[in-house]
């Protein structure tokens, strides 16, 4: 049965989903380059865990996608002896769909559940005497007749990933003993991954090369790997298939990624706020509506490492252009005190609501 629910159950499935991906995850702690904090406090976690014979406490990661939050579900998983199993909050729509999940699950395997701000309340309700008790509770029945009946399940770990770590209620919240954050990768060790998934992908490739895509990746493994695939396929049309450091920079400039690794989008807003709105203050919602873009969107692939460059600063009073900035757009930043709080065009009178 618990083939069948990994095969046919859209809402539930095991890794690998491509071999490729496999391969470029690593298993282990030690085969796991960056976070170095973090690995450490999981090693100690772990080896107690195991000390005592028990399942590691839950575990919720938050931070920008792409930092290795599933990688590191599917390492716990696998030096704890049981099996990742993963799945989504928008996929768990009704109770059902997670009682189904749940009650498949063996001993020490870890539930691994992405963006999981997005559960419906109805399933984190059934959640809660999972995540306490190892219990499941189903109601049988409706009205005066309805009847709780309640299952044992197995000790487990629930991982929950999620990039919006405010939109988790406070008793979701409350029930993971282990709340860790990844942050953004130096480039020393982006270039460290590209240069172990060349070895794995069997891509001849020079360490001037990889520390150039890592420059370009903005602090994530995911986009790293992305970009050291096409480097791959630039390499083996126009060139002679080894990449060398002129190859990855004539693929990442055909990208339109320039040397700060700064895409069209980036420019795109900072060029809006500087030359539409006055360097700012401007609210995200103006900001979205003049690029006709989604305000998650901005804020959770473009903010971050636009802040972390020194470009954007977010402030009470909306989205601020930095003198940084300025120079990188060869712009002159505007007299102190001639700023001007742009709001939303819909809000005419009031402040803008996600400033």
């Amino acid at each position: 049965m618990e083939d069948e629910l990994q095969l046919n159950d859209t809402r539930f499935f095991s890794l690998p989903r491509s071999q490729e991906d496999v391969t470029l995850r690593p298993r282990s702690l030690e085969g796991f380059i960056g976070q170095e904090k973090l690995r450490e406090k999981l090693k100690i976690y772990m080896e107690a865990a195991k000390g005592r014979q028990e399942p590691l406490d839950h575990l919720l990661f938050y931070g920008p996608p792409g930092l290795g939050k599933t990688t590191l579900a599917g390492i716990i998983a696998h030096e704890m002896g049981g099996q990742l199993r993963i799945t989504t909050g928008p996929a768990l729509e009704r109770a059902g769909d997670l009682a189904a999940i749940v009650s498949n699950i063996e001993p020490y395997d870890v539930l691994f559940i992405d963006e999981i701000h997005r559960l419906p309340a109805q399933v984190e309700e059934i959640l809660y005497p999972a995540m306490e008790d190892f219990a499941l509770h189903i109601v049988v029945g409706k009205g005066p007749l309805a009847k709780t009946i309640c299952l044992s399940l197995p000790c487990f770990t629930l991982c929950g990933a999620t990039t919006r770590l405010g939109l988790l209620t406070s008793p979701l919240r409350a029930r993971f003993g282990i709340v860790e954050q990844l942050s953004l990768y130096l480039d020393s060790e982006l270039a460290q991954i590209v240069l172990r998934a060349a070895e794995v992908l069997k891509i001849e490739i020079d360490p001037t090369a990889a520390l150039e895509i890592a420059r370009r990746a903005r602090g994530t493994p995911r986009v790293a790997l992305r970009l050291l695939r096409r480097v791959r396929d630039v390499a083996a049309v126009r060139g002679t298939g080894a990449v060398d450091a002129d190859i990855a920079q004539r693929a990442l400039d055909m990208l339109d990624i320039d040397s700060e690794g700064l895409d069209e989008g980036d420019r795109r807003i900072l060029k809006t706020i500087v030359d539409l709105f006055g360097g700012g203050p401007v609210g995200l919602g103006t900001i979205a509506a003049a690029l006709n873009e989604d305000t998650q969107t901005i804020e959770d692939i473009y903010e971050p490492y636009l802040i972390q460059k020194g470009l954007l600063e977010r402030t009470p009073r909306g989205r601020k252009a930095t003198p940084a900035a300025y120079e990188y757009l060869d712009k002159t930043p505007p007299q102190e005190g001639s700023e001007e709080i742009f709001l939303p065009f819909f809000e005419k009178g009031s402040c803008d609501e996600n400033p």
